[in-house]
């Protein structure tokens, strides 16, 4: 991680206080430093920081204000509030724990996506904290990183060949198996959902399948929407509605950086990594309104509206998925606008069949401000997704329940007795918030990461 460095020389101090640690801090300051401090109004209220001159007139000091206990993005802001190129050191060591939080803010709050810059803004970078576990907050930092990276790229640049690729290349570095399925050998395999979705793109549909872990271990598997470009197919969307759908395969990136995370440190599972990655287009083969398309696992979908396409390829996804019987199946999406009218866009809309399951990843998202808000799989608008002629409908027949009958639709194609989760996630920063940079995230993947660590820990 570039944004991190071991020599402390000419570091600029930075001091992580409460209000009461700021009436300490006053009292053994110099005249000059509390005088600015006052002047500027700086109270140490919660997401505030100043920064305080030196004797040279240069920075001699950074003050962050944290509410108690301190949280995941005390540090998110500094990257943007410092001269670049400035290297900052942490005036007192915290315990492990918080050495490991506040990094791993640090690092998220310092990442860029100047791909197409040619002279990208030198980072600010910090002196590692000597307490902090380097190598977790590496795994957890670029693993983010790289799911961010995914979601900001262009469709022109990240199409399903070159999704698949970067998921191929995280395998490859932490000895995973790889199975890739392209073009008709979908049809061929039995995929019919996921080819038909894909089918109308000059770039062929594909499904990647990644294992790796002990066989004896316990199995965890992972699933991810990959539209890498979602035009709507012949429900074309309007422009303000398309502009954004670089960022539709958002899941797949997601479950890409939680499974990067989960190899890296080495967690007691066997993981499978499953991403159909297609780009829903618009041409004489593509599939139309009222189609109906015969799964993997043999539910007939009739197509109330091609732009409802994300779920359309999780079915043949989720089905392969449950044919291991995973102790533990998890699919993330960007899937509904509906969940955003439910939840906004900072949180992951949870949906679960397993109690224990949801009420862990929404504690562990509280913990690592990672949240997801646990949504009902009601089953009375079940009948909402009843097909005329298929047998379920991938657009609810009414305007109300979006998200939820969405994951209706999916928990169609999950077997019973698998506790299984569904996040139907923005994928998205609307706007920058310390250590969330706008742009492209991946929403709930530290809440399940650290669910994971409690259960599967190495």
């Amino acid at each position: 991680m570039d944004c991190f460095v071991s020599s402390a020389e000419g570091a600029v101090p930075v001091r992580i206080v409460t209000r009461d640690g700021l009436e300490a801090w006053m009292q053994q300051a110099t005249t000059a430093e509390a005088n600015w401090v006052r002047v500027h109004r700086f109270d140490a209220s919660p997401a505030r920081h100043i920064v305080v001159p030196g004797r040279d007139g240069g920075i001699g000091q950074v003050l962050v204000a944290r509410a108690e206990p301190a949280g995941q993005f005390v540090l998110g802001d500094l990257q943007g509030a410092l001269p670049e190129g400035t290297v900052v050191a942490l005036a007192d060591e915290p315990e492990i724990l918080q050495a490991n939080t506040l990094a791993i803010g640090f690092a998220l709050g310092s990442y860029r996506f100047d791909r197409y810059r040619k002279n990208p803004r030198q980072p600010v970078r910090m002196v590692a904290p000597q307490n902090a576990d380097m190598d977790r907050v590496a795994a957890i930092a670029e693993s983010i990183a790289l799911g961010r990276d995914l979601i900001n790229t262009p469709a022109e640049d990240m199409g399903p060949a070159e999704l698949t690729g970067a998921i191929a290349d995280v395998a490859r570095a932490n000895d995973a198996e790889i199975r890739l399925i392209e073009g008709d050998d979908l049809l061929d395999q039995n995929y019919p959902s996921i080819h038909a979705v894909g089918r109308a793109s000059h770039r062929p549909p594909r499904l990647i399948d990644i294992t790796w872990g002990s066989p004896d271990a316990p199995k965890v598997t992972l699933v991810g929407k990959g539209v890498c470009f979602d035009s709507g197919g012949l429900d074309l969307k309007p422009a303000a509605g398309m502009k954004m759908m670089k960022k539709d395969m958002g899941g797949a990136a997601s479950v890409t950086a939680l499974a990067s995370m989960i190899m890296r440190t080495g967690l007691k599972v066997r993981l499978r990594l499953l991403v159909p990655a297609v780009e829903n287009s618009v041409a004489g083969n593509a599939f139309r309104p009222m189609d109906v398309i015969t799964t993997r696992k043999g539910i007939t979908i009739e197509i109330g509206n091609t732009d409802a396409e994300g779920r359309v390829i999780l079915a043949d996804a989720l089905a392969e998925a449950c044919s291991e019987s995973p102790e533990l199946l998890i699919d993330m999406a960007t899937l509904t606008g509906a969940a955003r009218v439910a939840v906004g866009s900072e949180m992951a809309a949870l949906f679960s069949n397993d109690d224990s399951l949801a009420a862990d990843i929404a504690r562990h998202g509280a913990q690592v401000e990672d949240p997801a808000w646990r949504l009902p799989l009601w089953q009375n608008y079940r009948s909402m997704i009843e097909g005329e002629v298929g047998e379920i409908s991938n657009s609810g027949s009414g305007p109300g329940a979006g998200a939820i009958t969405a994951a209706l639709f999916l928990e169609s194609f999950v077997e019973k007795d698998i506790p299984w989760a569904h996040l139907d996630i923005m994928g998205w920063n609307n706007s920058a918030r310390s250590g969330r940079p706008k742009g492209g995230e991946v929403m709930g993947v530290r809440a399940i990461f650290s669910m994971l660590e409690e259960r599967y820990g190495a």
